[in-house]
């Protein structure tokens, strides 16, 4: 029973020191890691017959650079983050004919993020507290 109690005793040291280390993480440091690939879109699933030429996504670069794609047309323009805060802007795009729709679509959402959650393995976009697009890091 002794053997048992420190067992658990010691999982739950780990699990909060582990908690607290993934808290510590700074949001830039996350953002600028990854290369973030579209997974959600207001709230929904994406539907592949709106992006025939790919998924989008965004990169973070040092600097407050933005780059990306809308799965058809690629951009590179900046971001300012201001506390959870954060303004998108994708500046200069690629003008290419882009079937399906989700171009205009991505692009309004991309307008209308205000703030933002993100982790090692999820980026939220918001707007206050309505979910407007989520992305997974691109595998490596």
């Amino acid at each position: 029973m002794k053997k048992l109690s420190s067992i658990l005793i010691l999982t739950l040291i780990l699990s909060f020191s582990s908690c607290s280390s993934v808290g510590n993480l700074n949001p830039m440091s996350l953002l600028t890691g990854n290369n973030w690939m579209l997974n959600s879109l207001m709230g929904k699933a994406l539907d592949p017959a709106k992006f025939l030429s790919g998924i989008p996504s965004l990169n973070f670069m040092d600097g407050g650079k933005l780059a990306g794609s809308t799965g058809c047309n690629d951009f590179n323009g900046a971001f300012k983050l201001d506390g959870k805060g954060i303004n998108l802007d994708p500046g200069a795009m690629t003008k290419k004919a882009c079937q399906g729709g989700g171009e205009s679509e991505f692009l309004s959402a991309l307008g209308q993020v205000s703030n933002f959650k993100v982790s090692k393995d999820k980026l939220t976009l918001l707007d206050g507290a309505k979910e407007l697009m989520s992305f997974l890091p691109q595998a490596k």
